[in-house]
């Protein structure tokens, strides 16, 4: 993704930009040039229509992407790594929640993002990390079971007050599970996926959203706006 969507000086782009620019993210070193969904057609609560959000708010509060209208929490059910349905809404709702879409054999976007949400909870206030749920969804659920899932998460949450929730389901769920989230649908067997980390405050919506180029530093500063 080029550095001009992380400048401070940029004006507010359009959202789609950002599903094209972050959106599709190929694991293994490359990424999709193929055209991503635009956040128009995701039909995520809030972002409808031929009018896309603005990614940059004109105070840039965050250390993340200021998203200058927020995308609401959204409403889906997969499975969880126990095997029992999960209604993300439901679970999450009131709480702040870092969504993030990937695959357990990802071999560098994922576990680098899973280990920065991982540091980042450890660096902030107990009392800040104990409220924040961390939720990742497969893009490649004919690989990752529920047991695949929390193998692969438990490297990340072993000592952290929370542990991080896996979730996975039939490829239609979890296609549908991106569109209400508002991020590009995963292309060639979910390993070219959003590599968007969505943060979702106490009011149900994420104000603000990281890629692969922030770090935890960003995370952990923003958990403590968001959740402070």
């Amino acid at each position: 993704m080029s550095r001009a969507l992380r400048s401070r000086t940029r004006g507010a782009l359009p959202v789609l930009l950002l599903a094209a620019g972050l959106g599709l993210s190929g694991c293994g070193g490359t990424s999709s040039d193929e055209e991503a969904a635009p956040a128009s057609e995701s039909g995520h609560d809030g972002h409808t229509g031929d009018a896309p959000a603005t990614v940059e708010g004109p105070e840039d509060v965050y250390a993340g992407f200021d998203l200058a209208e927020p995308y609401r929490r959204p409403s889906f059910t997969l499975t969880d790594a126990t095997g029992a349905a999960y209604d993300f809404q439901a679970e999450t709702a009131g709480r702040p929640t870092l969504l993030f879409f990937g695959y357990t054999n990802c071999p560098d976007i994922c576990p680098t993002t899973m280990a920065d949400v991982a540091v980042a909870l450890r660096s902030v206030d107990p009392a800040v990390a104990e409220q924040v749920q961390v939720v990742f969804v497969t893009t490649d659920p004919d690989t990752d079971s529920p047991e695949v899932l929390g193998e692969y998460l438990g490297r990340f949450d072993a000592d952290l007050p929370v542990g991080f929730v896996g979730l996975t389901g039939n490829q239609e769920a979890v296609e549908q599970a991106q569109l209400a989230a508002g991020v590009p649908l995963a292309e060639d067997d979910g390993r070219a996926h959003s590599a968007l980390l969505l943060l979702y405050g106490t009011d149900d919506a994420a104000h603000v959203a990281f890629d692969s180029e922030n770090t935890s530093r960003d995370i952990a500063t923003d958990l403590d706006v968001v959740v402070g």
